[in-house]
């Protein structure tokens, strides 16, 4: 999607999401920059969401980010993203919700 990325991956408790999304972001940063994909620079907004799922789930959250270009032409990223604080019961800040893209 043009405004944002689902990874979906399994990890061990040791390690650190955040560690993980810092890494996703200095290394895809890097490489849309020396690809010169973008007229403008690029830069990923701040902060990131991340959600667990059991692994019966697996399957159903493959199919999900496989067909969310068709999914997204029915509501946007930030209801969608909304729509997992609420499921996951993350209380959250408005202003702390990512921005539409300029």
């Amino acid at each position: 999607m043009p405004d944002h990325i689902h990874i979906f991956i399994g990890m061990r408790p040791t390690q650190s999401v955040a560690a993980l999304v810092q890494n996703v972001k200095a290394e895809s940063s890097k490489w849309i920059k020396d690809k010169m994909f973008c007229n403008s620079p690029f830069a990923w907004q701040e902060g990131y969401g991340a959600f667990s799922y059991s692994k019966s789930h697996v399957p159903e959250v493959i199919r999900y980010i496989q067909n969310q270009e068709v999914h997204h032409q029915k509501e946007t990223f930030l209801y969608e993203y909304r729509h997992f604080l609420k499921a996951f019961e993350i209380e959250y800040d408005e202003q702390y919700i990512f921005k539409e893209p300029q």
